[in-house]
């Protein structure tokens, strides 16, 4: 209880933008990756979300899981400091990227910890790399279109810039320049509104250990990730109080006094040590 006490204080005198790590690039199929490792221990791969960066979806947590892990930080194609190519985004593109950066840093295996779209690369590396994966945690994403309301679709038709929220752009500015925040933003819509999923019998084919999690007022339903939890044999399920993304702290909810962020690194810790 005392340790739990103290990791809540530090989370509330923390920063949001408290990150230690120098910035590395790796050579990875045909694309420039940026990746920042920190701590030690276990290797973690964090997969940040849609329109982010890892500041903007793990700035919050990331120190604190660095404390008891080696945090492999990656930003994916076209996103944050990392190159692009002359392809659409795709979630197996984005494995094929996190599983050939693993073998150039010799890592053999890692636990793999992806948000949102983050998420759905996760859920690739699980049926695609299960050689690579040792344990995978699945945070606020979704398998299928019916995950979430029509709505949700229909607005990726006539994708918006104006609808992208402010704090990625600002962000990705402190980075690069409107040209490639602009080309990211098309090439995300692209990928959304195309997107088809996969089948029941290829989430089912996920072997590793898995912590799926979202919040109580997310994007994808309780029941969907329900399914999920009951198609991957050997997993868990948490639904949090929290939107898409608060329960991490993630960029939309900086400046909230919720100890729940210090809460998810707990469990996230005991689910790893188990």
């Amino acid at each position: 209880m005392k340790r739990f006490a103290i990791l809540i204080l530090s989370f509330m005198m923390m920063e949001a933008t408290n990150l230690n790590a120098q910035g590395k690039y790796a050579d990875v199929n045909g694309i420039k990756m940026y990746y920042e490792i920190d701590g030690s221990g276990s290797p973690l791969v964090l997969l940040h979300g849609g329109g982010s960066t890892i500041k903007t979806t793990f700035g919050t947590i990331l120190p604190e899981l660095a404390k008891t892990h080696q945090v492999i930080a990656v930003e994916l194609q076209a996103h944050g400091h990392s190159g692009d190519r002359d392809a659409p985004e795709t979630f197996d593109q984005d494995a094929a990227d996190v599983a050939e950066l693993l073998k150039q840093l010799n890592i053999p295996k890692a636990d793999i910890f992806g948000f949102s779209n983050g998420g759905q690369t996760a859920m690739v590396m699980g049926i695609k790399y299960p050689d690579k994966v040792n344990k995978l945690i699945i945070a606020s994403a979704f398998y299928s279109r019916d995950a979430v309301p029509a709505g949700f679709w229909e607005g990726f038709k006539n994708a918006k810039f104006s609808d992208m929220p402010q704090i990625y752009k600002d962000e990705y500015l402190k980075i690069k320049d409107q040209a490639g925040l602009m080309n990211m933003f098309r090439k995300d819509s692209q990928r959304m509104g195309n997107f088809k999923g996969w089948t029941d019998e290829e989430v089912g084919s996920i072997k590793a250990p898995s912590l799926i999690v979202i919040g109580d007022r997310d994007l994808p339903t309780p029941e969907h990730v329900a399914k999920m939890h009951r198609l991957i044999q050997n997993s868990r399920l948490a639904i949090l109080p929290g939107t898409h993304g608060s329960y991490i702290g993630e960029a939309m909810s900086w400046g909230s006094r919720s100890k729940i962020p210090a809460l998810f690194v707990e469990m996230v810790n005991e689910f790893l040590a188990d």
